[in-house]
């Protein structure tokens, strides 16, 4: 798997992994029970500080993405969004801002739904 960040962009760079990762589990470069890299090692290979993976892997474990085992590494283990869940939640949480902010700029019900499914098209056949 391919990670690229730039450190130019307004997002942070451990904000910019953990989309990179989410990204290659959806394209299927990492499945459920992939180990991810060491915090060591990935820092190495993209040249940025140990502490930013490591804090890229925490919120990723946070958000039910992965699962961290103590002195083995990290592993993929995806766990479902269901409605009572507390991701489910997070996601409807995190995802109003963003709503009322298309809605505050004129985007109307289909427009919002067609820029969904446009971007759920691009990781997901159906």
């Amino acid at each position: 798997m391919y990670i690229k960040l730039d450190p130019q962009s307004d997002f942070p760079i451990y904000s910019q992994l953990i989309h990179q990762l989410m990204e290659g589990i959806l394209k299927g470069d990492l499945k459920e029970g992939d180990m991810l890299p060491s915090v060591r090692s990935l820092a190495a290979d993209l040249g940025i500080n140990m502490h930013t993976v490591n804090k890229s892997y925490h919120e990723l474990e946070k958000r039910g993405i992965i699962q961290i085992v103590p002195k083995s590494g990290a592993v993929v283990r995806l766990q479902q969004a269901e409605k009572e869940s507390e991701h489910y939640t997070r996601l409807v949480r995190e995802l109003k801002p963003v709503l009322l902010e298309a809605m505050t700029l004129g985007m109307g019900k289909a427009e919002i739904n067609s820029l969904v499914e446009l971007l759920v098209k691009e990781y997901k056949e159906e």
